[in-house]
């Protein structure tokens, strides 16, 4: 898909609130943390930007979701 195509045709639709889908998973410190971030030595509990390494699978899910639900582009880091 050409976006600027897309965009002369009609309104394309961006995924929505990430951080409340991932509140729904009602993930704890060490899921945050995971293997990688095990012995930081501060609190990770709520930098969703960690997610994509520690919980890839919740990401990925979430990002399906919009995908089925209708969102034309999504976004992740």
């Amino acid at each position: 898909m050409d976006i600027r195509k897309e965009l002369e045709k009609r309104i394309l639709v961006i995924d929505g609130a990430m951080g409340t889908m991932i509140q729904q998973h009602k993930l704890t410190e060490g899921d945050y943390r995971g293997e990688r971030f095990s012995n930081w030595q501060s609190d990770v509990k709520g930098n969703n930007d960690l997610l994509c390494i520690t919980q890839p699978e919740i990401i990925k899910g979430i990002h399906k979701q919009y995908l089925t639900a209708g969102a034309d582009i999504i976004e992740t880091n």
